[in-house]
């Protein structure tokens, strides 16, 4: 297993073309395959969904209050978390993603840790996920690194609420 110190976690720059072609392919990654999971394969952006399209062709609008973290893995872009600007003292992690190349290797549990990090800067009292319940692998990840489950806000179905306390 890599070390986790391995892996460099970094704020998106949204003025970087170099990262922000790296969100867009992590993003594009996980929507395709987040659709085909749903039953609903896409082979293109341009087949997505409204709001997922527009985070994939414009994230510097999609996620402006937003904090977008990427991940690298020997200078590659790994992974990417999107966490919402907290409300009522809870934050919401969004589009955690591990490119598959590089899954093992500690990104999404560093991703979580930075997460947890910046809960801590804006003082945030929780955070709150949502999984869809097919996701075993990523499910497991939450449980061991502190997240249990609550009920969903979200009222899609087959959606899993997690939370955990800052």
């Amino acid at each position: 297993m890599t070390d986790q110190r391995s892996v460099v976690i970094a704020r998106w720059n949204p003025n970087s073309l170099r990262e922000s072609t790296e969100l867009t392919a992590l993003l594009t990654d996980y929507h395709l395959q987040t659709e085909a999971e749903k039953g609903v394969p896409v082979t293109s952006v341009d087949a997505l969904p409204e709001k997922y399209f527009a985070e994939v062709t414009d994230p510097q609008t999609a996620f402006a209050s937003d904090e977008v973290l990427i991940a690298r893995h020997s200078g590659h872009a790994a992974g990417c978390l999107v966490l919402t600007t907290p409300a009522d003292r809870r934050l919401e992690i969004k589009r955690l993603w591990t490119d598959p190349k590089y899954r093992g290797r500690q990104v999404a549990t560093s991703l979580l840790e930075a997460a947890r990090h910046h809960a801590v800067r804006t003082e945030a009292e929780t955070i709150r996920l949502s999984v869809w319940e097919w996701r075993a692998g990523a499910i497991a990840l939450y449980k061991k690194t502190g997240f249990i489950e609550t009920s969903t806000w979200d009222d899609r179905d087959h959606l899993i609420g997690m939370v955990q306390a800052v």
